[in-house]
């Protein structure tokens, strides 16, 4: 992990192996100002560009970020995590984004964390080399260097970058290197000691009738697991359960998917890694506020023992389910969770889910969608995802669809939808009927969770860790409530 640091020297005296500049669109552009007008640099959202410092500095290398005149937190998280992606040689930074306060500060510490993360467990070294340089320190030059208030800022944004990072490793991890007995375990290991820990095997689901989760995970050989986290400082001042879909390799099961589309199937438990790597820094964080988290965690496979289109699957709340196509498993592993939360009484309760490819047609690759049952609440997570910096926009759950989610002739509920568009809105109305009366949020991040394309700014090729800034936004901004 990054280690950053603060500083109040001057970036002209910071030694470093790069100076990465902030530039506003309204300043002048100091002494780099005939340099980086010989390179074009316009002050353009997004612009970057990098040049030798001439000896003005005594890094010997800057990045030039551009930045508007009044940035954001969120434009200053990206503008580090650009300058971090354009100084991918360097193992030191020192970075000059001119914060105006703590707030500021801490945005930036997340950004360089967020942007120096890689993946390379599976890499090895090519013969005769080394692997590239990894990046090591990286000091923020602020005047509240010396104030404790930045101190904290820092060791907030370490937290928060570490969990999105680990939520990153997870979903990175090659799925047969990760199926659902592995994960427990790999959750089990990071949870710490300020956060419990309980793994139901298949035989405990089975007791405990969780029909859904055990339905979508009998077609594989490696058996469905449910992991349920508990942190309850002293304190507390609200209670927040989080539901999390795990589906560690998602084949489609019988109703199988086109061999291309299951490549990037490794994916489908990004919304229990988000849910666990949140709950586990929030716990670090101390904040005080009660959280449950479930990790409905198996893997979609086809085999004789597979549910079939047209099966009945008894749930954990006692509802039957229709099944009728079995590559809609996501809601079926979070029925069973999103029933344990009720029971638990929580104030709110709100799940994350890689669920719907139709989401991503409505809201495109980097925005998540939000339904729930409580209009208020949805505007909580929203304004959460705001404070954060991750891109969520709201859908409704139309009334049409609870008629279609009940039109089972033999069941209670059908899983999927008869026809081809609403499958968002299907997929929550499908849900609704699971979580009581309890304020509920449904977090479909299907779009963001996984980037298949360039790595840009701090999101990086593969795993984003979609969701884990948002949720602990949210915990905070509940306990700061009461």
């Amino acid at each position: 992990m990054l280690s950053v640091s603060l500083s109040t020297s001057k970036p002209t005296t910071a030694r470093a192996d790069v100076l990465i500049l902030g530039i506003r669109n309204d300043d002048d552009k100091g002494d780099h100002a005939a340099t980086l007008d010989l390179l074009g640099f316009t002050g353009e959202k997004g612009q970057t560009v990098m040049f030798p410092s001439g000896g003005s500095d005594k890094a010997p290398v800057v990045v030039a970020v551009a930045l508007p005149s009044e940035p954001t937190a969120e434009d200053l998280r990206r503008a580090a995590a650009r300058g971090v992606r354009a100084a991918h040689t360097a193992t030191s930074l020192a970075v000059d984004l001119h914060p105006a306060g703590v707030d500021e500060v801490e945005a930036i510490a997340e950004g360089l964390a967020l942007g120096a993360y890689r993946f390379d467990t599976f890499k090895s070294a090519k013969k005769g080399a080394d692997k590239k340089p990894v990046l090591k320190t990286a000091v923020i030059l602020s005047p509240f260097a010396r104030q404790s208030t930045a101190t904290r800022a820092l060791e907030r944004a370490a937290t928060v970058a570490t969990a999105v990072n680990t939520a990153r490793d997870w979903v990175n991890t090659p799925p047969g290197d990760l199926r659902p007995a592995d994960f427990a375990d790999a959750i089990t290991a990071h949870a710490g000691t300020d956060v419990k820990v309980s793994v139901w095997d298949e035989k405990r689901l089975a007791k405990e009738k969780c029909g859904g989760i055990l339905g979508v995970g009998r077609g594989s050989d490696s058996p469905p697991r449910l992991v349920t986290l508990t942190y309850e400082p002293a304190g507390a001042v609200a209670h927040l359960a989080l539901v999390g879909k795990g589906i560690t390799f998602d084949s489609g099961g019988l109703s199988i998917k086109p061999g291309a589309s299951m490549q990037t199937m490794k994916l489908d438990m990004a919304g229990a890694a988000a849910v666990v790597a949140a709950t586990v820094a929030i716990a670090k964080l101390g904040l005080p506020i009660r959280i449950t988290a479930y990790a409905c965690i198996a893997e979609n496979m086809p085999s004789g023992g597979a549910t079939r289109p047209g099966d009945v699957l008894h749930m954990r709340s006692g509802a039957t389910v229709e099944v009728h196509n079995t590559d809609a498993e996501g809601r079926l592993v979070l029925a069973d969770g999103l029933s344990l939360a009720v029971d638990a009484k929580p104030d709110h309760i709100v799940d994350v889910a890689t669920l719907t490819g139709a989401c991503v047609v409505a809201l495109g690759q980097h925005t998540s969608g939000i339904l729930g049952n409580d209009e208020a609440f949805g505007d909580t997570v929203l304004a959460a995802s705001k404070a954060a910096g991750e891109s969520m926009w709201p859908l409704p759950i139309t009334e049409e669809m609870k008629g279609v989610v009940t039109s089972s002739s033999i069941a209670d509920l059908r899983q999927h939808n008869p026809k081809p568009y609403g499958g968002t809105l299907f997929a929550a109305a499908f849900l609704r009927e699971f979580v009581n009366e309890i304020p509920w949020a449904h977090l479909d991040i299907a779009g963001p969770s996984f980037n298949e394309g360039s790595a840009f700014d701090y999101t990086p090729v593969g795993g984003t860790g979609t969701g884990v800034r948002t949720l602990v936004r949210l915990a905070t901004e509940l306990a700061e409530a009461r």
